[in-house]
């Protein structure tokens, strides 16, 4: 397990490219017939992914960072499936997932592997845990049953549907709020009018996106701005202090996962178009 240690809203501005990308972009978390995982600092988040292949993988708990038996004994996870069907057992029970549909996983289970369908399709297994004080019931979340919010508009190029799983109104969670967005096609920003949220963080997992794409991702404080080229499958945390916007070469799709002590999805610090430098 990789660890991460980020930099404040002051020493973010010192750094460069290549600085930037190590502290808050995490570039290969998915490789076949492996699980990958980076522990940071922020809120104490654990970001991951498992792909398998040839055969099942286990989530397992890195001791030393976690100082646990068992990955869960003090976590809470929500997983979604970028890649091809297949199925995370967690303790004797099967959960099957097809493409974007979400699990989550309460504190105290012991035993938690994946498997995939299709060895030339793989799942790809992305997750996000932040500690958890309380059990709450582990649940399935199909795409196709998610609470869906229509946003945007074609003349500011950001029409997007907004998939809420893990919510105060949904998946019950300790604090773990996630969900899934995807753009239309033409449409190419996220998060616009771009906010920050002091009472959580948040991290973005890109997906769906060609070779030839990216997404220009801007970050930091809002006078302050940051941006950073992220491709297919690569995450980024962003802390409380700083803004998480950006803009594609194409439409594309996102998971979105927050933590902290407010679970509202509507707890945002707006920040107005013109303060952005």
């Amino acid at each position: 397990m990789e660890v991460r240690y980020v930099p404040n809203h002051d020493a973010y501005e010192r750094l460069n490219t290549k600085e930037l990308r190590k502290s808050f972009v995490f570039e290969n978390l998915f490789a076949e017939g492996v699980v990958r995982m980076v522990y940071c600092d922020t809120d104490r988040a654990i970001v991951g992914a498992a792909v398998p292949t040839s055969g099942p993988l286990k989530l397992e708990a890195s001791k030393k960072e976690m100082a646990a038996e068992h990955f869960t004994e003090r976590r809470e996870i929500g997983f979604v499936n970028v890649g091809g069907s297949g199925t995370i057992h967690v303790d004797d029970k099967p959960w099957k997932l097809h493409a974007k549909d979400m699990l989550y996983v309460g504190r105290g289970k012991k035993w938690i592997s994946f498997s995939g369908d299709d060895a030339s399709n793989p799942p790809a297994f992305y997750f996000v845990s932040y500690p958890a004080h309380k059990e709450f019931p582990d649940s399935l979340v199909r795409t196709s049953d998610a609470e869906v919010a229509q946003l945007g508009t074609k003349e500011g190029a950001n029409v997007r549907a907004i998939r809420k799983y893990i919510h105060v109104g949904g998946v019950k969670s300790c604090q773990l709020v996630m969900g899934l967005t995807d753009l239309a096609p033409g449409s190419i920003w996220n998060t616009m009018p771009a906010h920050t949220h002091q009472r959580r963080s948040e991290v973005y997992l890109y997906f769906g996106i060609d070779p030839d794409s990216f997404v220009v991702h801007l970050m930091g404080r809002p006078e302050e701005s940051r941006s950073l080229v992220l491709r297919d499958r690569q995450a980024v945390i962003s802390p409380s202090w700083s803004i998480h916007s950006g803009a594609g070469t194409r439409n594309y799709s996102f998971v979105w996962a927050m933590g902290g002590e407010n679970q509202e999805f509507s707890d945002m610090d707006a920040v107005a178009m013109t303060q952005l430098r």
